[in-house]
């Protein structure tokens, strides 16, 4: 039989439905007839059908009317319509409503033979091309994580790997790799994905914020505490908590932090009850821990705790051959958004993404089309596009006093730095307040 050939008839003449039904299962396709629009339509609710063999002309619901019926149910059926009028305006709205194709009675077989493998062809390659692209995207994605290089390839097996495991995760690599992404995706495909995942940034909170957040506490704890709060620790129970920068904790909080993970219970800040809990941890930083444990900035015994699994995110510089494809998902993730049309890459905007150093790194890539997509209609992603191309960027001029060099500086190493200004303070080699202080002073604002 035609594989997943499926072919409904529908006409009130039972003798039409009989040789009809007849001749179609001589040329090995699964057929079966109904004699009234409203049986067709609870076929078509029952069962899924390829194709309707659709009579134009019948006593109650006209054929018309069932065609309408149908493309709502099941919109991918495909329907021919049968008419013993050749009648050009029925046979015209019948097309407009959504019909294939029409057909005269008494029906020309070679006709319908030639019709019905042609769809069949059709429909068979359409389903080829969804699986394909199924198995493309599952060889290519985990999550909403992209890549096909060698790299993101191993990074996949291991999140597949310690899933479903309740060991500790420290994921590493620079801002805009993409690290909660793939916190996400270990916590969806664990046992632990129906219960709570809660993510914290820890260098976006100051260090006694900080310990409330994960700990909560009680009523009367310090001026302002008017009720207990629940900590991220408590409300992540039996599912996955997710400390982001987890290297800009200060020592204090790194204690508290080892003794819920060595003892699994800890006590809400003004409290004397202690509290279980069973949470999954996974951390992520962009500094290096191991070298911040040898200058004393980070406590070993926590590192060893933290680092159980490590898994590494490569920058985009060094996983090129994803730039395509990751140009490829965001231009279609913002065609819907914002629905545009864009569909390919200039080449020479291609050569640009492909050599530019994406200090960003994926998180700048994306911004990069949502900003082309914007700005556009499409269909092509070209040069103009690029910020970090511009040519009024190019030919700008070069600054002119010590001061000016500063603010350049500072501003383009924060915007490396996704304004993260912990990192920003370290790859600069000056401490927090001295940044903020300068920011201040120049005026520098986040775009």
């Amino acid at each position: 039989m035609h594989e997943d050939a499926k072919i409904l008839v529908v006409d009130d003449e039972p003798i039409v439905c009989l040789s009809l039904t007849n001749w179609l299962q001589e040329e090995n396709y699964l057929a079966r007839a109904v004699h009234d629009g409203q049986s067709a339509i609870e076929a078509i609710g029952q069962e899924n059908w390829d194709i309707v063999l659709l009579d134009l002309k019948m006593p109650g619901m006209d054929g018309l009317e069932v065609l309408r019926r149908i493309k709502e149910i099941a919109p991918q059926t495909v329907i021919i319509m049968m008419t013993a009028y050749a009648s050009v305006p029925s046979s015209v709205q019948a097309m407009k409503e959504g019909a294939y194709d029409y057909i005269v009675k008494p029906l020309d077989v070679e006709e319908l033979t030639l019709m019905l493998k042609k769809i069949v062809e059709h429909q068979q390659l359409v389903t080829e091309n969804i699986l394909l692209r199924k198995r493309l995207t599952k060889r290519y994605r985990f999550g909403d994580i992209i890549g096909k290089s060698p790299q993101m390839l191993k990074v996949f097996e291991l999140i597949e790997t310690v899933a479903d495991t309740n060991a500790t995760v420290l994921i590493t690599g620079e801002t805009g790799t993409g690290k909660e992404l793939v916190a996400r995706a270990i916590h969806t495909n664990s046992s632990r994905r129906y219960s709570p995942f809660i993510a914290v940034s820890c260098a976006a909170l100051p260090d006694t914020l900080l310990e409330s957040e994960l700990f909560g506490y009680e009523k009367g704890a310090f001026t302002g505490a008017d009720r207990i709060k629940k900590g991220r620790f408590e409300l992540a129970h039996a599912g996955t908590l997710f400390l982001d920068e987890i290297g800009d904790i200060s020592m204090k909080t790194q204690i508290k932090l080892l003794r819920v993970l060595q003892e699994k219970n800890f006590q809400r800040l003004g409290g004397t009850e202690r509290i279980d809990v069973d949470v999954r941890l996974i951390s992520a930083t962009n500094r290096n821990l191991a070298e911040a444990v040898q200058a004393g900035q980070f406590r070993s015994d926590l590192f060893y705790r933290l680092n159980v699994v490590n898994i590494h995110l490569p920058p985009v510089r060094e996983r090129k051959d994803d730039i395509p494809l990751l140009i490829s998902h965001f231009m279609e993730k913002y065609n819907v958004e914002f629905n545009k049309k864009f569909d390919r890459v200039e080449p020479a905007a291609l050569d640009w993404m492909l050599n530019y150093s994406w200090p960003g790194n994926v998180r700048e890539l994306e911004n990069v089309i949502e900003r082309a997509t914007v700005i556009d209609q499409g269909p092509e992603l070209q040069v103009r596009h690029l910020p970090f191309c511009n040519p009024e960027q190019r030919v700008a001029r070069e600054p002119e006093s010590l001061a000016e060099v500063e603010q350049r500086h500072i501003a383009r190493m924060l915007q490396q730095n996704d304004w993260n200004v912990a990192q920003t303070a370290r790859v600069l080699n000056i401490d927090r307040s001295t940044l903020h202080k300068k920011i201040k002073k120049f005026g520098l604002k986040r775009q």
